[in-house]
């Protein structure tokens, strides 16, 4: 039997070497929105019905973080039984954006602070008889010099 590797969520993110969210650029004031919209621009002083997809940067600042202490109900799927913690983060975007992730394998909120910067990957969420399904996470960089708490 041949596994396959695709997204948790379509269309929310791509995949590969440098991986990015997709989010919705509203086409009359330019706001951007993620997870992707349709329809009509939230943004109360438009009235734009029509938006284009936009890859988001990759890079953004730690505006908040904490850990999942206690299993979330379903549909979320647990990577481990017994249930084991997992950092979240809330990250800050260029484009003005605070997206909630969680923090790649091997980091924790130790390895946080506010205002870091951190990278988006793609990693496995959980595996089922067809193969991963891939999340997005964000991983703290480090640079030069810096030791990485691991």
């Amino acid at each position: 039997m041949t596994t396959t590797a695709t997204p948790a969520i379509e269309g929310w993110f791509t995949t590969g070497p440098e991986p990015a969210l997709v989010g919705s650029r509203c086409t009359t004031c330019t706001t951007v929105y993620f997870p992707p919209v349709a329809g009509f621009c939230r943004n109360p002083a438009c009235a734009g019905e029509e938006f284009e997809r936009t890859e988001l940067a990759r890079r953004g600042r730690v505006w908040s973080y904490t850990d999942a202490q206690y299993q979330p109900p379903a549909p979320y799927v647990p990577a481990a039984d017994p249930y084991e913690p997992f950092a979240l983060v809330a990250v800050e975007l260029p484009e003005g954006l605070t997206v909630l992730g969680q923090v790649a394998q091997g980091y924790g909120v130790d390895d946080l602070r506010v205002g870091a910067e951190v990278e988006l990957v793609v990693e496995t969420l959980y595996r089922d008889d067809t193969g991963d399904r891939l999340i997005w996470r964000f991983k703290p960089v480090v640079e030069m010099g810096e030791e990485a708490d691991q």
